[in-house]
């Protein structure tokens, strides 16, 4: 390795940025080698289209059927686009020298205890989509945290940004200071993995060497551990061995955002703030001039929200960052400078504003631009058509819109979003059907099944991240379009379905993103688990799904011709789940579960959709409540249901209840009654008197060295009661006990005398007035 110009760098730095452009004039390589996927070396010329603007990203993905992709970005600021830009303007020739993309996948990541935040070894861009290496902070020694901590700062964005960005460091002070810290950082018993690179890397450079290359005529640009590692000579050649696996992976360049390149945000190898870096970069990294950019558009930002800032406050705000930075020993203010001083100034000592609105704006928002050349596959081609026909949202910042379904054209785009959900595609998120779209609330509705069928309006949230082109090129395993990838990915569940419920959602998924191929296949599948199926609340879901095809499955044409077919097997499997309710409610409390829900779904069906054997359900509960055998919690929710549905009058009702709470022998079969009961509609049962009376007699029956085996259960019965319902179950209760009537006596009495005073001091505030009056 004697003679070959090795310039080690952090990534995404401008300064590390600007010296290696200034090393490599002096330099003038031949041949320019730079730490990257081998195999992506032909996406070079890609980079550099005229169309091709950054940030964008190198994705290296699984082409044999597992989706799983590496992510390699790249700002305009980042030493290795720099590298490889100087060796196209100058028409030399330049290659990635790192592991290739399917090694990378294929590396066993378990045994590995390397870091990303340690820039240096980091792989240069592999984001959150896949599985990150284990952390190089595992390893012995302090951690880049720890170093700056001793040294005084209080981050290592801090201490790089002191020490190596600020300064304007010659090339050659820049490589000794960066190769210093590549030492520190392999001090750390650097693992196997980025050892083993190191090996693969510099066989690549000997190779070069072999060629007939000078290696002065050779420049090197890697992260500052693996430059370390080859000034030093500290490569073992067997190491390159470990890497004997590799899968079969394509190689494409997508777009990227400064908001997923930042650091905070969960790219390790990324910084703070891109767009502020980027500011640094344009100006030749002049930070201080970055530092009052900055700041003029804080300024700017706080007025446009009626905040009362100046340029007065701007130049204030700037001279105290230059002032901090000098105290701090530091050449040029940092992000910490500029949001103290604009905390201490523009704000008024408060950084809510800061944190909410102003930092955001040093991240940025800028996505890149991939040139028509290097191609998109189909899936992206018709993601990209349809957000620009549809006027979806395109940025990476989170958008709302709201769709009405009763318009053909907004149809379709749910259709295309819920195509996009199912095939697990990053784009938009469901926000609920309610009027008015508050974003954070619970949505109250599924996203798809049923509830998909029968709303008049969705709200959504969309954002493109870099993500969701990740996903478009992974799934192009699944199918050319993307109505092909969601009947894949639906035959897959389909495929996976152990049950009538798992079946018929399957069958709901396809109706709702209008995947016909998919009906067929997920209609008979259900049929068949139904017929098999002794799960009573598996069949209760089904049934559920069934029906609401039945009753809303005009709303998409996708159903057309099989109504008829989808209605008889709802039939049959309403008619099963009602005969195993019996057998389902024998039990524990834990095994009588899916039992009550299962309940509650078939109760909702008989009560709204009258094309059911209705009295086969009404008969079947009626039995079930008056049985001993069935879980007594079982029991009351099935009184409830039948109250409430006026299938019990008031006084069959009350005869029930009072009869389960007379179990004076077993409290807890009485209390696990009670539970069930008030579980339906606490609010409507506990407005009824005698019920409340029976629910007293209850408790004053219960023996006091019995009371506490039956409190857990009481406890759990009365939670559910809101403080309407107290109020009501109070009143009814006082009421029985006759204790109201005492109560509304001493209120008459009272009332009285008040009156009289209230009338006695009203003549003497009036007389009090009037002499007012004659003064003024």
């Amino acid at each position: 390795m004697k003679d070959v110009a090795i310039f080690p760098v952090r990534h995404h730095s401008p300064r590390a940025s600007a010296a290696l452009a200034r090393y490599l004039d002096r330099v003038q390589p031949e041949l320019v080698l730079v730490e990257g996927p081998r195999d992506a070396t032909r996406l070079i010329p890609y980079l550099f289209d005229p169309d091709t603007m950054p940030p964008v990203a190198i994705l290296g993905y699984r082409t044999e059927g597992s989706p799983q992709s590496v992510l390699y970005p790249f700002a305009t600021y980042s030493p290795e686009y720099v590298a490889l830009k100087w060796a196209v303007d100058h028409g030399v020739r330049a290659e990635l020298i790192d592991i290739t993309t399917g090694e990378t996948l294929a590396a066993d990541r378990e045994a590995m205890t390397d870091d990303l935040d340690e820039e240096d070894d980091a792989e240069p861009g592999v984001a959150a989509e896949k599985d990150l290496p284990p952390s190089e902070d595992d390893a012995c020694g302090p951690t880049e945290a720890e170093i700056a901590k001793t040294h005084g700062f209080r981050s290592f964005e801090e201490l790089w940004e002191a020490w190596f960005e600020a300064p304007d460091h010659a090339p050659d002070d820049f490589v000794k200071a960066l190769l210093a810290w590549g030492e520190v950082v392999r001090g750390r018993d650097r693992i196997e993995y980025h050892r083993a690179r190191d090996a693969r890397m510099v066989r690549h450079i000997r190779d070069a060497i072999a060629s007939g290359i000078a290696a002065a005529k050779i420049a090197v640009v890697v992260g500052a551990a693996h430059a370390a590692a080859f000034v030093m000579d500290d490569v073992d050649p067997a190491l390159e061995a470990k890497f004997t696996a590799s899968v079969p992976t394509e190689i494409t360049l997508i777009p990227y955002s400064f908001t997923r390149l930042a650091a905070q945000l969960g790219y390790g190898a990324g910084n703070r703030a891109p767009r502020y870096y980027q500011k640094a970069h344009d100006a030749g990294c002049d930070y201080t001039r970055a530092t009052l950019e900055v700041l003029i558009e804080f300024t700017e930002h706080l007025r446009v929200r009626g905040f009362a800032a100046s340029l007065a406050d701007t130049i204030e705000a700037y001279r105290l960052a230059v002032t901090l930075a000098s105290i701090r020993d530091k050449h040029a203010p940092g992000l910490d400078e500029i949001r103290e001083a604009t905390i201490a100034t523009m704000c008024r000592g408060d950084a809510s504003h800061v944190d909410s609105f102003l930092w955001p704006s040093v991240i940025g928002k800028t996505v890149g631009k991939v040139g028509a050349r290097i191609g998109k596959n189909s899936l992206q081609t018709e993601f990209w058509r349809e957000v620009e026909a549809k006027g979806l949202p395109r940025s990476d910042d989170p958008e709302d819109f709201t769709l009405k379904l009763g318009d053909l054209v907004q149809a379709q785009t749910s259709v295309f979003l819920h195509r996009l959900r199912i095939g697990e595609i990053s784009y938009a998120s469901y926000g609920g059907s309610q009027a008015i779209m508050q974003r954070g609330a619970p949505v109250t509705d599924e996203v798809g099944g049923v509830a998909a069928l029968s709303r008049v309006r969705e709200h959504w949230t969309a954002q493109w991240t870099p993500s969701t082109d990740v996903a478009l090129v992974e799934r192009i395993i699944y199918g050319d379009t993307l109505l092909q990838v969601a009947e894949r990915r639906l035959g897959e569940a389909l495929t996976l379905a152990t049950g009538a419920a798992s079946a018929a959602n399957v069958l709901m998924e396809a109706v709702v993103a209008a995947a016909p191929q998919v009906l067929p296949e997920a209609l008979a599948a259900t049929e068949r688990l139904a017929a098999i199926d002794e799960d009573v609340l598996s069949l209760a879901r089904a049934t559920r799904a069934l029906s609401g095809l039945v009753s809303f499955g005009t709303s998409r044409d996708s159903i057309s011709g099989a109504e008829s077919v989808i209605g008889d097997l709802a039939d049959k499997t309403f008619t099963r789940a009602v005969l195993r309710i019996e057998g389902a409610s024998l039990g524990d409390d834990e095994a009588v579960m899916p039992a009550r829900n299962a309940i509650r779904i078939l109760h909702e069906i008989a009560v709204s959709q009258a094309r059911f054997d209705t009295s086969l359900w009404f008969t079947t509960a009626s039995e079930l409540v008056a049985s001993e055998r069935i879980h007594p919690a079982c029991a009351g929710m099935l009184a409830g249901l039948l109250y409430l549905a006026e299938r019990l009058d008031e006084a069959a009702v009350t005869a029930i209840v009072s009869f389960r709470l007379s179990n004076t022998i077993d409290p807890g079969a009485a209390a696990g009654f009670l539970e069930g009961f008030l579980s339906v509609n606490a609010l409507v049962l506990v407005k009824n008197r005698a019920i409340v009376a029976a629910l007293d007699g209850f408790l004053q029956s219960v023996e006091a060295e019995r009371f506490r085996d039956v409190l857990p259960v009481l406890r759990r019965a009365f939670s559910a009661l809101g403080a309407t319902e107290r109020r009501y179950l109070l009143e009814n209760l006082l009421a029985s006990r006759k204790i109201g009537e005492h109560a509304r006596e001493a209120k008459q009495v009272l009332a009285s005398k008040d009156v009289d005073k209230l009338k006695a001091m009203s003549e003497d505030i009036a007389k009090a007035m009037d002499d007012l009056d004659d003064l003024l």
